[in-house]
């Protein structure tokens, strides 16, 4: 996998492979996050939304899943699984990575600790596809996301993307605007709000 791979073109090759109404599971982060992929995923796939984040803080994390399910039921999108918070799991994978730099080796675990049990989750409900929106953000890089992807598969295949292609962070804004959805200014860990204030 190299740096220049469009895994948006990628994504859409699939999607047309696919056929019409495989079962995705889609790892979710926040509602504005979720809002254009899940636009763009609706009309492809059955979806459904992942809300496994034990990376987010308790409070900004009620906030982002009640947000998420809000959108879930007025958009009919999509149906939602939800899972236990727990941020031991967070700490746990991302011991000795503290100090870290955003977007450096402790977002790799981070990543891979919520993609992995994303792909366990598909393969145990049956799923056909995975994958995140975690590549709608211009501040996370997409190959990085893709490769923990695509190791964490099993049976239920990764589905390539980089959301942001095609506008799609600007739509996911624009979403946002139409459905007054919260928007956070940071990824939602304790390290990351240190660094955005």
């Amino acid at each position: 996998m190299n740096a220049n791979e469009n895994f948006d073109k990628l994504m859409i090759q699939e999607t047309k492979k696919a056929g019409k109404g495989k079962k995705l599971l889609l790892h979710c982060c926040c509602a504005p996050c979720s809002s254009a992929c899940l636009e763009r995923l609706k009309d492809y796939f059955s979806v459904t939304v992942l809300f496994y984040n034990p990376n987010i803080e308790t409070d900004e994390y009620s906030r982002r899943k009640n947000e998420l399910i809000r959108l879930i039921n007025e958009t009919g999108w999509a149906d939602f699984i939800d899972c236990v918070h727990d941020e031991s799991e967070f700490y746990g994978a991302v011991k000795g990575f503290e100090t870290q730099p955003e977007g450096g080796d402790r977002c790799k675990k981070c990543f891979a600790l919520r993609l992995e049990k994303t792909a366990r989750l598909a393969d145990e409900l049956g799923f056909d596809y995975f994958t995140s929106t975690l590549t709608i953000s211009p501040l996370k890089d997409a190959k990085t996301i893709n490769e923990i992807g695509k190791k964490a598969e099993k049976k239920a295949k990764w589905l390539f993307s980089d959301f942001k292609k095609r506008n799609g962070f600007l739509r996911s804004t624009q979403l946002s605007e139409e459905y007054g959805l919260y928007r956070q200014n940071y990824c939602g860990c304790v390290f990351s709000r240190r660094q955005n204030p």
